[in-house]
């Protein structure tokens, strides 16, 4: 079955975290799965295990927004890839874990194409910068990617954020994924000049590669 790719742009969060629920209500077994492309204002948003106080300095300027995903705390803004699957994980043959796995992969090969060596860790789902030449030893084991889902009806919503040029500032205001000291990156710091449309087109590429059968 086909996938519709939909490129959204610069989308409010609530509005489309809404839109979400709702298609993932209203889909049934003949509903095409969807990826939708997007980035968002600035926003903070909590998860379902999320803890109030993780967002230690709170901003008047960035609101936060509690959402029915798992996972923690984490920010959104411009200048980060936010990649959100509505997905049938039964017509695809796909469990949870399974899901989780291949997204990270997709992330890792995609931060490859552009010469950044990432990894997993065991624990904290999420895409980790690995310790490689050329790039400052600060940012090892920093995060550059986060996931976060949820699973109605067998059916997947929310999905993936990549750091591309993501205000850094605005991560020092949390304790992202409930992590305190967890220190976050983006790829323009790791040297990486290309736009996100660029880096999105790959992103697509993987991720299809990785959920949809061929």
């Amino acid at each position: 079955m086909t996938v519709l790719i939909k490129h959204l742009g610069l989308a409010d969060y609530a509005t489309t975290y809404e839109a979400m629920r709702t298609f993932t209500k209203e889909r049934n077994s003949s509903t095409p799965d969807e990826i939708w492309v997007l980035e968002h204002p600035p926003v903070f948003t909590l998860g379902l295990a999320g803890d109030v106080s993780n967002l230690h300095s709170p901003s008047n300027q960035i609101p936060m927004v509690q959402v029915d995903r798992g996972g923690e705390i984490t920010y959104h803004g411009p200048g980060q890839i936010v990649v959100y699957l509505l997905l049938d994980l039964k017509r695809l043959g796909i469990y949870v874990k399974e899901l989780v796995s291949r997204i990270e992969q997709a992330l890792i090969d995609t931060l490859a194409d552009f010469g950044i060596e990432a990894e997993r860790k065991p624990g904290a789902p999420g895409i980790y910068v690995s310790q490689q030449a050329g790039i400052s030893a600060e940012w090892f084991g920093a995060k550059v990617a986060a996931l976060g889902l949820k699973v109605s009806k067998s059916c997947s919503y929310h999905g993936l954020a990549l750091n591309v040029a993501t205000d850094l500032d605005a991560f020092a205001r949390i304790h992202p994924c409930g992590y305190e000291g967890l220190r976050t990156v983006n790829m323009q710091t790791l040297g990486i000049k290309d736009n996100t449309v660029m880096i999105s087109k790959k992103l697509l590429e993987h991720l299809q590669k990785q959920l949809i059968p061929s």
